[in-house]
C-alpha cells in the first residue's frame, strides 16, 4: 500500500473530526478529548447515533458484499473513516482476492492508522488518499494509479453526504457526486448513506445544532433530497430505504428490534 505525500499532516486535536467521532461511537480508542466530547453531547440528545454507526459499518460490508459478487472488482471509498475490521477491502477482497481498492479521507490520523491495517490485512491492490471529497480532481488524479476508470468501479460514500452542504451552502453536494458517477465507467455502482431527520426530526435537530457549533457543518436530507442522489442511476432492490432494512443479515434484524435508525441508504447501477 502506497499513501498520498500528505502522510507527514498535523493531526488537528483542536476541533473535533467526523471520523474520529464515528469511531468514539463504534467503541474506537483512535480519538482524542475534543472528539469524544462532542460525540457525548450529540449522544446525550440523539440515543440512536451508536446503533446508527454500527449500522452504517453493516450496510458498508453488506453493500460490498453485494456488488463484489456481481462481478465489480475495483472499489473507490470516500470518506472512508478510521479503519475497523473487516473493513472495506477485506470484504471486497475476500469474495474476490483481486480486487483493487483505494480508500480516501482528509484527516490525517486516518492515514496513519489506515498504513498499519493496511500493511499486515490487504491481500489484492490496496492504496490510501490523503484528499478531501470536495477535491474530485486529485481523488480521481491519484486513484486511477490504483483504478482502471474504463471498467466499473464501486463508489462508496457512506455516512458522508450529512457533511456536504448544498449550492446555497457552498459545497452543491447533488452537483459533486455527479461529477465523480459521470467520470465512472458503465456497470458502476454508487453506495450511499445519508442521515435522515424524516425518522427523528427533534433528535437530528439538536444533533445537527451540536455538529455546526462544533465547526462541523451538518446536514441532514429527507428521501426525497437524499433520492436524488441517484437520478440517472439504476437502483438496486429494496431502493432507498432505512439503513438497516437494505438486504438485512440476521445481526442486522436485531438492531432494527432495538429501535429505529435515523440513516437512509441506497445502491444504484450506472446503466
Amino acid at each position: 500500500m502506497t499513501g498520498s505525500d500528505a502522510a507527514s499532516a498535523r493531526i488537528d486535536t483542536s476541533r473535533p473530526h467526523p471520523a474520529r467521532v464515528y469511531d468514539w461511537w463504534l467503541g474506537g480508542k483512535d480519538n482524542y478529548p475534543v472528539d469524544e466530547e462532542l460525540a457525548r453531547k450529540i449522544l446525550a440528545v440523539d440515543d440512536t447515533v451508536l446503533r446508527g454507526a454500527r449500522a452504517n459499518r453493516r450496510f458498508m460490508q453488506r453493500a460490498t458484499r453485494v456488488v463484489a459478487e456481481a462481478g465489480i472488482r475495483q472499489f473507490l471509498d470516500i470518506g472512508t473513516g478510521i479503519p475497523t475490521e473487516p473493513n472495506l477491502h477485506q470484504v471486497a477482497q475476500g469474495v474476490a482476492p483481486e480486487s483493487r481498492v483505494v480508500y480516501a479521507d482528509n484527516d490525517p490520523i486516518v492515514l496513519r492508522h489506515a498504513e498499519a491495517l493496511l500493511h499486515g490485512s490487504a491481500k489484492g491492490s490496496t492504496d490510501y488518499i490523503h484528499a478531501d471529497v470536495r477535491d474530485p480532481d486529485t481523488i480521481l488524479r491519484l486513484a486511477a494509479r490504483s483504478l482502471d476508470f474504463g471498467q466499473p468501479v464501486a463508489l462508496s460514500l457512506v455516512a458522508l453526504t450529512h457533511y456536504l452542504g448544498d449550492a446555497a451552502d457552498g459545497d452543491d453536494v447533488h452537483g459533486l457526486l455527479k461529477r465523480y458517477v459521470e467520470l465512472l465507467a458503465p456497470g458502476s455502482c454508487l453506495v450511499l448513506s445519508q442521515v435522515t431527520p424524516d425518522l427523528n426530526p427533534g433528535s437530528i435537530q439538536k444533533a445537527a445544532e451540536h455538529f455546526r457549533r462544533s465547526g462541523t457543518p451538518f446536514f441532514p436530507r429527507s428521501l426525497a433530497e437524499f433520492s436524488r442522489f441517484f437520478d440517472g442511476l439504476e437502483l438496486l432492490g429494496p431502493g432507498v430505504i432505512p439503513v438497516s432494512g437494505w438486504r438485512p443479515e440476521p445481526e442486522d434484524v436485531a438492531v432494527q428490534a432495538e429501535g429505529i435508525v435515523p440513516v437512509y441508504a441506497g445502491v444504484a447501477r450506472k446503466p
